[in-house]
């Protein structure tokens, strides 16, 4: 998996934004996070090198705008650009990052609504309030593949009425990291892994965060060892309920 930040820069949107890795590793390098701007990768997907050859090779996977959000206001005018190599780029998959589902529907061609398929939106959550604001623009939307990123959870999240709509593929979690990390119970992911048996959606737990809550006990765990650990979580649950 490739990362492409065509724009980097944004603006702080809900719960999940408060401790943000971006705006914490901007402020070290004296960067502003809230400018928005071009990058210098903006037309990776159809660069090409000396022999003429796409340096994104077919079957790739980009994930698109882990530094911004690919549907915030100031990059609307790039985006269509952006939009024209995702038509170009048919065999090249797009994993489109956003916490702004409610600015999908007018902002996006007429091209895209009927060719999609090399598109998987995924659309980020915390908490209830935001599951029962975002996810509710997701049902009449024309996307084939639409996955769901609960990051970093930051309580109980109960989201089964929509998975039961039949348009996610997969749920993600994970718990928060850096400065100020908050809690990550595992009673929250073992809930959320139900939920996504009950409803037959795929479902990876990928990291721990930094505080990580199991069994009564809290455990301060190293980033480097969060995916381990999140993985080993995620093991047990399938051992537990042979899923």
């Amino acid at each position: 998996m490739i990362m492409w930040n065509p724009w980097h820069g944004c603006h702080k949107k809900s719960e999940g934004c408060r401790n943000c890795y971006m705006f914490q590793f901007d402020k070290d390098k004296g960067i502003n996070s809230n400018l928005v701007k071009k990058t210098a990768q903006f037309d990776l997907p159809i660069k090409k090198n000396k022999r003429g050859e796409y340096k994104i090779e077919d079957g790739e996977s980009l994930n698109v705008c882990l530094t911004s959000d690919f549907f915030i206001e100031e990059a609307d005018s790039w985006r269509q650009e952006v939009w024209k190599m995702i038509l170009q780029r048919q065999n090249v998959n797009f994993v489109l990052f956003t916490k702004r589902p409610e600015r999908i529907k007018d902002n996006i061609p007429l091209e895209i609504y009927n060719n999609n398929n090399n598109i998987i939106l995924a659309v980020t959550i915390e908490n209830q309030v935001r599951a029962e604001e975002r996810l509710p623009y997701l049902m009449k939307l024309p996307f084939k593949h639409i996955s769901l990123l609960v990051s970093p959870i930051l309580e109980k999240v109960s989201i089964e009425k929509f998975l039961n709509s039949e348009k996610f593929e997969k749920v993600y979690v994970s718990g928060e990291n850096y400065k100020n990390a908050r809690l990550c119970d595992f009673s929250w992911i073992e809930d959320l892994y139900l939920q996504c048996k009950n409803q037959s959606v795929d479902f990876e737990f990928f990291h721990t965060g930094y505080n990580f809550k199991r069994d009564g006990k809290i455990y301060k765990i190293p980033y480097s060892k969060g995916k381990e650990q999140a993985r080993k979580a995620e093991d047990y649950l399938h051992k537990k309920y042979n899923y």
